[in-house]
């Protein structure tokens, strides 16, 4: 009588390697025998790395039955079947969103040769681990949802608590959470056109633009009242981020090397990624790619001043303690600058980036067109560097003229003098 194998291994005909295929009376289900039909020894898992390249026939059927005894071992574990992407659970595919390792849109971005934003990886893990890790929802397999387990997660996750005991439905976090899903849903609908998305039906959530403040004219200009910047780093700091709108984390990432003199521009080609947090990275700004911003001269000044006093950096414009300027130094200092030059908020949130809206909002009032402004704050692709240099620049040269007139009355008072530049404004 025949003796009966509970496998079968063939030699492909174009090639030296071995295909194996698993027959159900090997003890193991059909599903899992289904998996492993005619596939390549060379898709062994890790563990039987040994068996992936047989040589001969009776080595094929050595690593054959290792791989049998394997999947049994894993089936007594709860977990037999070879995993595969059209296998895995909504929590495993969202999961892999929140690493740089793992992120299927670190990879795509990688191979268009873009840099990947750990801040943004971060919000999604926090995400993941606050408002989806654990939820009923994460452990349904991606290919057997319906939209009803989508709008079930969706009420369950409205009535989620904040940290002052609120609840987040409504909020701008459990829109941020739902918008994550449906970036990974639309990524794995790429890898099976033929998936049914469940939020294919559902409208994707509505965020209020939040409103954005920033000071007057008149208010940036009491800023620069003699006494209000008490040092010339202040000084530099507040002229670059009022006059250039420069962010925090460019302000300190800036290098000598971007500073063109003689156009005159600064050219942003790096900023800190996770500025105000550990483990911070030096990348490309935000938008992922560099600008040019006007270089005023009353910043070229201020920077001038400052380099005298410390001597000009090898690696950082704005040097601190032989380092880079740290997140709190502008933080920290900005509320005093705003109570010293007696600008009454009113209700308003005034914090440094504030800085950059202020720039915009005294332009347009300048009649500055709206494209400049978008492309000297980064907000766009536009391809117009020089015109909008000397346009802007312009601008801002005839609205700093007032700061050289409030600086020269001062002296004429004779106020004390401390920390007051030559502005040599033409």
């Amino acid at each position: 009588m025949r003796n009966f194998k509970p496998f079968v291994v063939s030699k492909r005909t174009d090639s030296k390697t071995y295909r194996i295929a698993l027959h159900p009376k090997c003890g193991l289900p059909a599903r899992v025998c289904d998996e492993w039909h005619h596939k390549s020894f060379a898709n062994f898992p890790a563990e039987l790395t040994q068996f992936m390249n047989p040589k001969t026939y009776d080595a094929a059927e050595v690593a054959a039955l290792a791989l049998i005894e394997y999947l049994k071992k894993k089936q007594e574990e709860g977990g037999s079947r070879k995993i595969t992407i059209d296998d895995i659970t909504v929590g495993a595919w969202l999961e892999r969103f929140t690493s740089i390792e793992t992120s299927p849109r670190t990879g795509i971005n990688a191979a268009k040769n873009r840099p990947n934003s750990q801040k943004t990886l971060d919000g999604y893990k926090y995400y993941y681990d606050a408002h989806i890790k654990g939820d009923p929802l994460t452990k349904l397999k991606m290919m057997e949802l319906e939209e009803d387990d989508i709008t079930e997660f969706c009420n369950r996750l409205s009535r989620h608590k904040k940290a002052d005991g609120s609840l987040i439905g409504g909020t701008r976090t459990s829109a941020g959470v739902v918008i994550f899903i449906r970036m990974a849903f639309k990524n794995f609908q790429k890898k099976f056109p033929r998936w049914y998305n469940p939020f294919s039906g559902l409208e994707p959530p509505k965020l209020e633009k939040s409103s954005r403040v920033g000071l007057s004219e008149e208010e940036v200009l009491k800023l620069f009242k003699p006494g209000v910047l008490k040092t010339t780093m202040e000084l530099a700091v507040c002229s670059i981020i009022f006059w250039a709108g420069l962010r925090r984390a460019e302000v300190a990432a800036l290098h000598p090397d971007d500073l063109d003199w003689v156009t005159p521009k600064i050219t942003v080609r790096h900023a800190w990624q996770n500025y105000d947090k550990k483990n911070r990275v030096l990348g490309p700004p935000k938008g992922k790619r560099q600008r040019d911003a006007p270089f005023d001269p009353i910043v070229q000044e201020a920077i001038k001043k400052l380099w005298k006093e410390q001597g000009q950096p090898d690696k950082f414009v704005f040097s601190y303690k032989g380092s880079f300027l740290p997140p709190q130094w502008t933080l920290n200092r900005f509320p005093g600058w705003l109570k010293d030059a007696g600008i009454k908020l009113n209700g308003r949130d005034i914090v440094p980036h504030s800085s950059r809206h202020s720039l915009a909002s005294i332009l347009e009032d300048n009649h500055v067109s709206l494209r400049y402004i978008q492309e000297l704050l980064g907000h766009s692709d536009l391809e117009t560097t020089k015109i909008y240099l000397h346009t802007t620049g312009k601008t801002i040269r005839n609205i700093n003229k007032k700061i050289t007139k409030i600086w020269k009355e001062a002296e004429q008072r004779e106020e004390p003098k401390e920390n007051i530049i030559d502005f040599k404004v033409s």
